[in-house]
């Protein structure tokens, strides 16, 4: 066999050594445990984008989990998980902040503006909570739930309390209550379900929240991102990246609808931070 060239030796050398520090580089990266609200749209695709930067531009692992809301303030509190993108406040989420405030750390709002209350198609004449009682037959005398437990959920019960109406709340999903809704409009008919913004039904049908007097659902939202107390030491770049990671109703949107509209989350993730270099680039400085 011939011998090697010097050079020769010398590139092989050189690859070895790159290869040996790309390994030791991508072995010190942790892995990163984010849970999401479950069933929950906007949740999903924040954290299907926030983790697909966090893998394809960072370099860590991503393991995302689906859980309800009081399992993933736990999980943070606990340090089961490192992170949420899902902590809607001051009111949605409110119970669960004050409980454990001093166990987690608040990075900022990568979404603001959010808002929760009872949404009804623009076509139902009802523009105030307190007006549901009159038109209670056309309602069925129910209101269209998602999953119990849900703060939106508690806000329901409490808005039924005060505003007396007459209307059961029936506990279903979020899929479960777009789906009624969607045949809903189709029919024309009148629906009233606990609703929130950020949601792709928004630019999917012309629908508003009804008046909430008493505030009972509370003033505009935001959505913070939430880690556990040793997080950003345990992942420091991934913590400099969550705290500028931030966007609006068209970005969620754009992504809520391709999933909607059958695309798998982790495919709409990646499909929009491929269109969006700039604005990845700007929240990786």
């Amino acid at each position: 066999m011939r011998k090697l060239s010097t050079f020769c030796l010398k590139s092989l050398g050189v690859a070895a050594l790159a290869l040996g520090m790309s390994t030791a580089m991508a072995a010190d990266k942790t892995t990163l445990t984010i849970g999401f609200v479950n069933g929950w749209d906007d949740s999903v695709a924040t954290t299907q984008v926030a983790g697909e930067i966090l893998r394809s531009k960072l370099g860590y692992d991503v393991e995302l989990k689906a859980v309800e809301p009081a399992i993933m303030w736990q999980g943070v509190a606990r340090g089961d998980l490192d992170a949420t993108l899902s902590a809607w406040l001051p009111v949605t989420h409110g119970e669960y902040f004050t409980k454990m405030k001093d166990k987690v750390v608040v990075l900022g709002t990568n979404y603001d503006g959010a808002k929760i209350g009872l949404v009804v198609p623009d076509y139902v004449e009802a523009k105030s909570i307190a007006d549901l009682n009159d038109s209670k037959e056309a309602y069925d005398g129910k209101i269209t739930g998602i999953d119990a437990g849900a703060g939106v959920m508690r806000r329901t019960e409490e808005a039924i309390e005060k505003y007396k109406l007459d209307f059961k709340l029936m506990p279903s999903s979020g899929p479960a209550m777009a789906i009624a809704l969607a045949r809903a409009e189709k029919k024309h008919e009148a629906i009233v379900v606990p609703g929130w913004i950020p949601h792709w039904m928004f630019a999917k049908w012309k629908l508003r929240f009804l008046e909430d007097p008493q505030n009972v659902f509370g003033e505009s939202e935001h959505i913070d991102t939430v880690v556990s107390m040793g997080m950003e030491a345990k992942a420091p770049e991934a913590a400099a990246f969550l705290k500028k990671f931030s966007w609006g109703a068209e970005d969620v949107g754009a992504v809520m609808l391709a999933v909607s509209e059958g695309a798998k989350p982790e495919q709409a993730a990646k499909d929009w931070v491929a269109a969006n270099p700039e604005r990845v680039a700007a929240w990786l400085k």
